[in-house]
């Protein structure tokens, strides 16, 4: 029987033939119906482009086919079906908020565009598809890293990170994805690839007042995000979310720097998850990669003094300041030999010399509830030791046991503890399974005190095993749940759980998501967060790139709590 996607391999009128790869069959299908999150949604095709060329083929082919079935019904199971195409673009998805999945075209770069373009000194130019683990060993051949890697380092892509605007265990000094973009080359809506960077006053004026015909979108579009932009300037710089790191909704605030008079739509396109255009190549701003690093560790009892630790640690310029709980812990001591996979017999056997107090803790009900690991970085193994000894005596007066790392080891168990600690529960837990959706709150870290026994009277409530990790230096903690789908209540508690725990981080001035962004899962929350008027912008940011929502539809904009309840998963 013929597929609809068979004539994507001819030449249209407006288009080349797509070169990639189309599966439509039923095993891929299935594996695609999944990211990281708790969502179920079944694709009509997956498609591997090879170039640039091949994703401009598939936006015109999408518009095409569109325009001629406008109003065309199909029969379903589900009842009639109007004929629409839309498109998801994905990398590796690692995603845990159900942005990497969609009802219709799954655009997988992994497969070829995935290559490294360039690296040169501070700059690295690499396709969306590429794995983080690959950039960085080419670019550590000249000390260079993108500091914003997150916890999945080792699983996740470069094309995810921009798309989600990741931040990870460094962006307590380096910031965001977004802020190490040089530039990008983006497929926009009307299946042209257009460069984006930065731009003086005289260079957007330039492009906006450009009459040429083959620049008529571009042109539309800069001058619709500069009119909107203008008009809603002080409810847009007052709608930034009050914390360090943020995830949620379009970043309109970050686009014009009216003290640099500067128009970066890079800005915005960054954590879009693909529903402003898609990427085919970046281009880095990479930083110098530390020469010598180590941890110091701290063992928490309970959570009542966290914030006061941060703070008095935070004056001796951390590079990272990490954290995991007692049920990470147990987890990586329990699953081990999970770790094999990633370092061999020998970097095993090595790793569980330096697990053997944890096993000892463990046997004798020692664990404490909370670990903190402060990195420390500088030009020397002797300069990052006197700091962290300084670090160390000034926090005795907590009476915490603290630890610091003998070894590069010994440090590295501590990171793998908290970069698998999902991964791990992901992976082992029966019946029930990971129900990431209140997964990436963050406040500033001087309300802890105080909103940390709210969250966990609220938690209590609910009776859920969970982990907790995160990043304490900016106050933003990862909070994973295990919840049975078979339980026809799963879906109430999410969204029951989800909203006054959303409601608590507003009224502390957070975000609902500091950086696993909003996909399907916190998209009906934005509302709640930045009011009616500015969401009703990010609707308008929307129609403006992406007029027919083709591009990933239902994430950022557009998400009901319907579709929350429809698409998630109904079985362990």
């Amino acid at each position: 029987m013929p597929s609809p996607f068979d004539s994507l391999k001819s030449a249209g009128q407006n288009r080349l033939a797509f070169k990639g790869d189309i599966d439509t069959a039923d095993a891929t299908l299935t594996t695609y119906s999944h990211d990281a999150s708790l969502f179920e949604i079944r694709p009509q095709a997956v498609l591997f482009p090879k170039d640039s060329a091949d994703v401009q083929t598939v936006v015109r082919w999408v518009n095409e086919q569109n325009a001629e079935h406008q109003g065309v019904t199909l029969g379903s199971p589900k009842g009639d079906t109007l004929i629409r195409y839309s498109i998801t673009a994905r990398s590796a998805g690692t995603d845990m908020s159900g942005g990497a999945v969609g009802a219709s075209i799954i655009l997988d770069f992994t497969r070829y565009m995935n290559r490294i373009v360039a690296v040169s000194g501070d700059e690295g130019t690499v396709e969306p598809g590429c794995y983080y683990r690959n950039f960085e060993k080419e670019t550590m051949k000249t000390g260079y890293i993108i500091p914003t890697y997150p916890a999945s380092r080792e699983l996740c892509a470069v094309g995810g990170m921009v798309a989600n605007n990741g931040g990870g265990e460094k962006s307590i000094k380096y910031g965001k994805t977004g802020d190490h973009l040089a530039s990008l080359k983006v497929v926009f809506s009307d299946g042209n690839e257009y460069e984006v960077r930065p731009l003086t006053r005289s260079e957007l004026e330039k492009k906006i007042a450009s009459t040429d015909s083959k620049d008529a979108f571009e042109a539309s579009l800069y001058k619709k995000i500069w009119n909107l932009i203008q008009a809603n300037y002080d409810a847009i710089m007052a709608a930034k979310p009050d914390v360090s790191k943020n995830s949620a909704g379009y970043y309109l605030w970050n686009v014009y720097d009216k003290k640099a008079g500067t128009f970066d739509l890079c800005r915005v396109i960054a954590g879009s998850q693909g529903t402003l255009g898609i990427i085919t190549e970046i281009t880095f701003k990479l930083i110098k990669a530390p020469t010598h690093s180590n941890i110091l560790t701290v063992f928490l009892p309970d959570l009542s003094h966290t914030s006061q630790l941060v703070n008095e640690l935070l004056p001796f310029k951390p590079e990272s300041l990490e954290t995991y709980d007692d049920y990470s812990m147990k987890l990586a001591v329990k699953f081990f030999f999970d770790f094999y996979k990633q370092l061999g017999a020998w970097g095993l056997a090595k790793l569980g010399w330096q697990f053997l107090p944890e096993v000892r803790m463990m046997a004798m009900g020692g664990l404490p509830k909370l670990i903190l690991m402060a990195e420390f970085t500088g030009a020397s193994a002797d300069e990052v030791n006197k700091t962290m000894i300084a670090a160390q005596e000034h926090i005795k007066y907590f009476g915490y046991k603290t630890h610091i790392a003998h070894s590069e080891a010994e440090a590295q168990k501590y990171w793998k503890i908290r970069r698998e600690s999902f991964n791990l529960l992901r992976k082992h837990v029966k019946g029930e399974r990971t129900a990431p959706f209140i997964d990436d709150i963050i406040v500033k870290p001087e309300f802890l005190p105080e909103f940390m026994p709210k969250l966990q009277k609220i938690m209590s409530e609910y009776h859920l095993v969970y982990t907790v990790a995160g990043h304490l230096g900016n106050g933003n903690f990862h909070i994973i749940p295990l919840m049975d789908f078979k339980d026809p209540h799963s879906a109430d508690i999410v969204l029951e759980l989800g909203k006054r725990v959303y409601d608590l981080v507003i009224q502390y001035h957070g975000s609902i998501t500091a950086e696993h962004n909003d996909g399907i899962v916190r998209t009906p929350y934005l509302p709640l967060m930045f009011g009616p008027r500015v969401y009703e912008l990010f609707v308008e940011t929307k129609k403006i790139f992406d007029p027919a929502n083709i591009l990933n539809p239902g994430k950022k904009v557009g998400g009901t709590f319907d579709d929350i309840r429809r698409e998630m998963v109904k079985t362990s």
